[in-house]
C-alpha cells in the first residue's frame, strides 16, 4: 500500500513538473495575454520566492543525504521524488525573481512578508520554521539503515509542516496567479507526503519528533 502511495505522490510531482514551464511563463503573461505587473522587492509573492528556495534547497540536500545512507527501495523512492520535484521549484522560484528583476536576497529577515521577524529563537543554521538545524544534518550523515531512515523521515516531516505554513501564507496574500496556484499545489503535495511519511514512521516502530 505505501508502495502504491509513494507512486501516486511521485505521479502528482511529475505533472506539477511538466506544467512548470507553462507555470513560469504564465508569470509573465496571464489570462488572455495580459502583462502582470512585476511585484515589490518587500511583497508577499518575492519573499515567498526568497524564503521557498532557501526552505527547499535544505530539503533536496536532506535528501541526498539520506539516498547514500539506506539502501531501503521505499525510502530513497520517496527523498528521490521530494529533491527531484523541490529542485525543479526552486527553480522556478529563482527564475521569478530574475524575471521580475529582483534580486534573491534581502536585508530583512526571512518570513517578514508574512508578518514574521523571522525565528528569535533560530540558532545553528534553521532559519525559518522546519528548517533542521547544521547539527541535524551532521548526525543524518554519520547514520545508516533504519536509523538514517527514521531521522529522514523526522526531520522531512518537520520540514514539510514549515513548508506548508509558507505555503498557505503565499496562497492567502501572493498576488501573482501562478505563484498562488504553486504555492496551493506545494501545499496539497507536502500533506500528502506528510501523511505517508507517518506511515512510514509507524512502520519502523517510530513517531515524528514532538
Amino acid at each position: 500500500m505505501r508502495r502504491q502511495q509513494v507512486g501516486l505522490i511521485a505521479g502528482a510531482a511529475a505533472a506539477v513538473l511538466v506544467a512548470a514551464g507553462a507555470i513560469t511563463w504564465a508569470v509573465a503573461q496571464e489570462d488572455g495575454g495580459t502583462s502582470v505587473a512585476v511585484p515589490a522587492a518587500d511583497s508577499a509573492d518575492a519573499g515567498f520566492a526568497r524564503d521557498m528556495a532557501v526552505h527547499h534547497q535544505q530539503a533536496v540536500e536532506m535528501s541526498y543525504i539520506v539516498r547514500d545512507r539506506t539502501q531501503d527501495e521505499e525510502v530513497r523512492r520517496l527523498a528521490y521524488d521530494i529533491a527531484q520535484t523541490q529542485a525543479n521549484q526552486r527553480g522556478m522560484l529563482l527564475g521569478w525573481l530574475d524575471l521580475w528583476g529582483l534580486p534573491k536576497v534581502s536585508a530583512d529577515p526571512p518570513m517578514t512578508w508574512m508578518g514574521m521577524r523571522g525565528m528569535p529563537e533560530a540558532k545553528d543554521g534553521a532559519l525559518m520554521p522546519g528548517m533542521a538545524t547544521d547539527s541535524d544534518l551532521e548526525k543524518l550523515r554519520t547514520l545508516d539503515g533504519r536509523q538514517a531512515e527514521v531521522f529522514y523521515l523526522q526531520l522531512m516531516t518537520e520540514h514539510h509542516k514549515g513548508g506548508v505554513h509558507m505555503a498557505e501564507g503565499c496562497a492567502r496574500a501572493c498576488t501573482v496567479g501562478a505563484e498562488k496556484r504553486l504555492a496551493e499545489g506545494m501545499v496539497e503535495a507536502q500533506q500528502s507526503e506528510i501523511a505517508l511519511m507517518a506511515d512510514m514512521l509507524k512502520a519502523r516502530g517510530a513517531n515524528p519528533r514532538a
